[in-house]
């Protein structure tokens, strides 16, 4: 009997002991799966044409400005434009009463006619008494006198013919007419007003709009930078005072017709340390209004085999220094530190640091560290959030 218990007993510690010893052996943690070095995009440095654009502030000037006064002063007796109205060089924009000076005109010539009459008396007196003084008929005096008649006569007719000159002068600045073409504006006079020669307020002023300057300042440094790279031969093109220009209107719309910048001015403005350029823009439809702000897309030159680089595949370091991480021959990442130029669009044009064939990261960068391994794939096949919007085709094959 204590033998049967036994054997009872020890069948049921053993039952016992067989889930806790299950239990032990099901929690026990498992290994995890080895991932393999992290999924990056890259994208192949390739050199390619590169223009230089610079975006500059401007205000538009008018071509060609007039400040229209009278040469002679009276009565506005009429005014024969329209405000606002194209005017071409010559035509009349005001009349003043002519009648002052038509009468100064008429009595110039009369004077003129009687200068005339009187120098052919003297003329004939003096040829008879050059005959006369031969044979001692008159006296060498008398002689002289008639010859000296003679010639204050003829100098007569030409002070008389002057005064004719500049009385009809002052009869045709009763006219007031256009000195250039273009859009007038307002008239500061009306009719029955009185205005004087050369008076310090402008009747009204004339500005030549097609075509149109626009007056932009770029930093002497910059300049300065420009010139010396096209020295260099690093740039190519017209350079500054060729280049095209494209403009954008203060409400952000482009204006459709470009423009070329011919001049630079040689002074720098010591206030502000920029140097003025001048661009001239065709503008046939009158969009362009003097004094508007504008802002112009110049394109400089042209770097013939640049490196451009994404903007996200470009960091900082702890000193601001730019810096981007490349997967080597190896397939390990190493980081590169840069010397970019300027940002040309979405991208940074680099002028050291990279070369061409480096596979520069650009996506899952957060992911890498510098000299571990990666796993390169074009960037558009990365998966998830960095995979090819729909319709972009089939993936592109890796790059390891």
């Amino acid at each position: 009997m204590n033998s049967q218990r036994l054997a009872i007993a020890g069948v049921s510690g053993l039952m016992l002991a067989a889930p806790a010893l299950w239990g032990c052996g099901a929690h026990q943690p498992a290994k995890p799966p080895d991932r393999g070095p992290p999924v990056v995009g890259v994208i192949t440095i390739e050199p390619q044409p590169v223009p230089l654009q610079t975006e500059l502030a401007g205000r538009t000037t008018p071509y060609e400005i007039s400040d229209v006064r009278p040469q002679v002063g009276g009565i506005v007796k009429a005014r024969l434009f329209k405000e606002g109205a194209i005017v071409r060089a010559g035509q009349v924009l005001y009349q003043i009463e002519p009648a002052p000076y038509q009468a100064a005109y008429d009595q110039a010539k009369a004077l003129l006619a009687s200068a005339q009459a009187n120098v052919a008396t003297t003329r004939a007196k003096a040829e008879r008494y050059g005959g006369l003084v031969k044979i001692n008929a008159v006296s060498k005096q008398d002689y002289d006198d008639a010859e000296a008649a003679y010639k204050q006569a003829a100098a007569n007719v030409q002070q008389q013919r002057a005064a004719v000159e500049s009385a009809g002068l002052n009869l045709g600045f009763t006219r007031v007419t256009a000195p250039i073409s273009g859009r007038i504006g307002i008239s500061t006079v009306t009719q029955g007003a009185l205005v004087t020669a050369s008076q310090t307020t402008a009747l009204t002023t004339i500005q030549k709009l097609d075509p149109i300057y626009v007056d932009l300042t770029q930093s002497a440094t910059e300049l300065l930078a420009l010139r010396r790279d096209m020295a260099l031969g690093q740039i190519t093109g017209g350079g500054p005072a060729t280049a095209r220009v494209r403009l954008e209107l203060e409400d952000g719309s482009a204006y459709p017709i470009p423009g070329l910048l011919q001049f630079t001015d040689i002074t720098v403005d010591p206030t502000t340390g920029g140097v003025t350029l001048r661009a001239v823009f065709p503008n046939p439809a009158g969009v362009l209004l003097p004094g508007m702000y504008v802002r112009a897309v110049v394109t400089e030159g042209i770097v013939g085999a640049g490196l451009l680089a994404p903007q996200e595949g470009v960091a900082r370091d702890e000193k601001g220094q730019p810096t981007a991480l490349i997967v080597d021959a190896q397939g390990r990442a190493q980081l590169r530190p840069l010397r970019t130029a300027r940002a040309i669009g979405d991208k940074w044009l680099v002028t050291a640091g990279l070369n061409q064939g480096d596979r520069l990261i650009v996506e899952g960068v957060q992911a890498v560290h510098p000299g571990a391994p990666v796993h390169a794939v074009l960037a558009s096949t990365l998966p998830g959030p960095f995979a090819a919007p729909p319709g972009a085709g089939a993936p592109a094959p890796q790059v390891r």
